[in-house]
């Protein structure tokens, strides 16, 4: 089982979404049975955001000075995972940030498939996975394919 708290900071995203956190909960019902999963209970905060945000939350947790489209702030390292899996049926898995400038809002369609592309890739994030190298990035390529192929309703992932 899987649980979103989602906040909206901009109202921006508003235009897209009309009910984010339906929505979102809407595409985690498609996902949250899939092996990966098992059968602990998952936690996560989605902030939907603009530039200013993000930018400052960059600086300040990544040293970067940039916006971005999305932040991943996983609450905990991949070792302490694997630990938590082992022993608590309920893990908070940490928080995403994503950007509603940096989203491609030229149609409805392609703003669905990037945002969907976005919070996919975070949480997935959140689950300790990155992409510094092939392998990783193939790893994860993989999960996130996964989640998209059930969660879209066209061939976009194929």
């Amino acid at each position: 089982m899987i649980n979103i708290n989602v906040i909206v900071k901009d109202k921006s995203w508003f235009k897209f979404i009309k009910k984010p956190e339906i929505y979102l909960k809407k595409k985690i019902k498609k996902i949250q049975n899939d092996k990966f999963f098992g059968k602990k209970k998952y936690y996560f905060s989605l902030l939907l955001s603009s530039t200013e945000e993000i930018r400052y939350l960059n600086k300040k947790f990544r040293k970067k000075r940039k916006s971005t489209d999305i932040l991943s702030f996983p609450n905990q390292t991949k070792k302490n995972f694997k630990k938590l899996i082992k022993s608590n049926s309920e893990i908070y898995l940490g928080d995403l940030i994503i950007n509603i400038k940096k989203m491609n809002t030229s149609t409805e369609v392609l703003f669905e498939k990037h945002f969907n592309l976005l919070w996919i890739h975070g949480l997935v994030h959140l689950f300790g996975y990155d992409h510094k190298n092939d392998s990783n990035f193939k790893k994860m390529q993989i999960i996130e394919n996964r989640f998209l192929k059930k969660i879209l309703d066209d061939k976009f992932c194929s």
